[in-house]
């Protein structure tokens, strides 16, 4: 369901400032977990992270330069609060923008509630790496991630140097 014959190495990371002082379980998290593990993914990390930019920064970039991972899928921290940095943090380590990924979560979102509109989540590119944003809430994280896990086992694959069509 999304995951090409070769399986690729995941890392999840939740980004909740009640979450990482214990004042919220993390729902979101295990959910996208789940749904990648079911598609056929490897979760190899995953971690829960206050809303500070600096240290998602830094975690994406240890996730992508030096544990290799092929995605990392955030989830949180995509809304307008001020202490939402999860974009900001992503466009900083990024190389390349995959707008059309970020462009098919919203419009799935849209399709369900009109408070979509406020998602500022990013997909990008980092090596070898695809790092995807999605919403904090549990069931608005896996709407994001259903719409747009059918297509990234081919991009993974053409991340990676695959020569598939586009068109198959």
């Amino acid at each position: 369901m999304g995951a090409s014959p070769r399986t690729y190495r995941c890392g999840v990371l939740t980004l909740s400032d009640k979450g990482a002082r214990g004042e919220r379980e993390d729902t979101s998290g295990p959910r996208i977990r789940e749904m990648l593990l079911a598609a056929g993914y490897e979760v190899a990390e995953y971690q829960l992270l206050p809303d500070r930019q600096e240290l998602i920064e830094e975690t994406l970039k240890i996730w992508t330069d030096d544990l290799g991972l092929d995605l990392i899928v955030t989830t949180g921290g995509t809304g307008v609060a001020p202490s939402d940095r999860t974009p900001e943090a992503t466009m900083a380590v990024i190389e390349r923008e995959v707008p059309g990924l970020a462009e098919a979560m919203r419009m799935a979102s849209l399709r369900k509630t009109v408070q979509a509109v406020w998602s500022r989540g990013i997909a990008g590119i980092r090596g070898g790496c695809l790092i995807l944003n999605l919403p904090g809430s549990r069931r608005a994280a896996a709407e994001n991630l259903e719409a747009v896990l059918p297509a990234l086992g081919h991009g993974l694959e053409k991340l990676q140097g695959g020569e598939a069509d586009c068109g198959q």
